[in-house]
């Protein structure tokens, strides 16, 4: 959602100060500094790897490009180190990048073998392997029903205390045939990958991912000038009714009972949304990239 992502940030003469939550491989962040003229980028990314790859990808703009390697949970404080003190928008990508997922290696993927590993910033200790073979049975149901909604999260759980109880499940191969062997074949039938919501809700255990958006929300339209726009994209039922409600509070006035004669609580909105519903992926994108099927697009602009 390229062009939807930065038509909705308004960038104009490019003049203002923008920020990339979510470098990535730096596809997003080329395209808002290509509009720039007299303006900045703050492109942040908790994995260096990535940093790396958008840096490199950016090289020709690299006066008017900051990378910052921390989560986008720091906003307010790496801005602030910058002597950043307002921006003009954000964009924010949630959940795993495609840099990540076409980096077999780093184990986001269940489409090929390797080391149990799933983390965005790989100086952190908890990986997909911790959670893998430390959790208790509970909590494996708790987060494989939590964050990734399957339904065989019982008998997916089970099958991974009874798998390292005999040795340590080390690879995504292992994890994958788990899976399979969980779900009825008739469940495996046809749809998405059998594995693909196990694989989420572990990714986003690792990571973190649902804890640090409704702060990072916040932050983020504290920063906005007025006229300012937010646009996030989100990819899973979770993260999305997260983005929803916190831009929903956001935006909402008077909270005061309705029989009060007049407004003694003084709130009042901070932003409005550009559209009522978010934007869905056209049938153009979804021939070009089949990843972005269940990409939302929210855009708020701050009052």
């Amino acid at each position: 959602m390229l062009g939807p992502c930065i038509d909705a940030l308004c960038i104009g003469d490019g003049s203002g100060t923008f920020v990339d939550g979510t470098a990535g491989g730096g596809g997003h962040s080329l395209a808002i500094v290509s509009r720039l003229t007299t303006g900045r980028l703050i492109a942040f990314d908790q994995d260096a790897d990535a940093i790396a790859a958008a840096s490199e990808r950016l090289k020709d703009y690299k006066d008017k490009v900051t990378f910052v390697h921390a989560n986008f949970s720091n906003l307010e404080p790496e801005l602030g180190r910058l002597g950043i003190t307002s921006i003009d928008g954000i964009l924010l990508d949630l959940g795993v990048s495609s840099y990540q997922l076409d980096n077999p290696e780093r184990g986001f993927s269940y489409m090929a073998d390797a080391p149990l590993d799933m983390r965005m910033d790989r100086s952190q200790a908890l990986t997909a392997y911790e959670v893998v073979n430390r959790y208790s049975e509970e909590d494996l149901k708790r987060i494989l029903w939590t964050y990734g909604e399957e339904r065989f999260a019982p008998r997916i759980a089970f099958n991974i205390i009874r798998a390292r109880a005999e040795a340590p499940v080390t690879r995504t191969g292992q994890l994958v045939d788990i899976v399979m062997k969980s779900i009825p074949a008739k469940a495996r039938e046809g749809g998405h990958h059998p594995a693909k919501k196990t694989f989420q809700a572990i990714r986003v255990e690792v990571n973190r991912e649902l804890d640090v958006i409704e702060p990072t929300l916040r932050q983020a339209v504290r920063l906005m000038k007025p006229g300012g726009r937010l646009a996030v994209i989100t990819f899973q039922p979770g993260e999305d009714l997260i983005v929803k409600q916190t831009m929903a509070d956001l935006a909402k006035g008077c909270i005061c009972p309705r029989d009060f004669p007049v407004c003694v609580c003084g709130r009042t909105p901070q932003i409005r949304f550009v559209s009522k519903k978010p934007l869905l992926p056209d049938e153009q994108e979804l021939e070009s990239n089949p990843r972005s099927r269940s990409a939302k697009l929210r855009v708020v602009e701050k009052l």
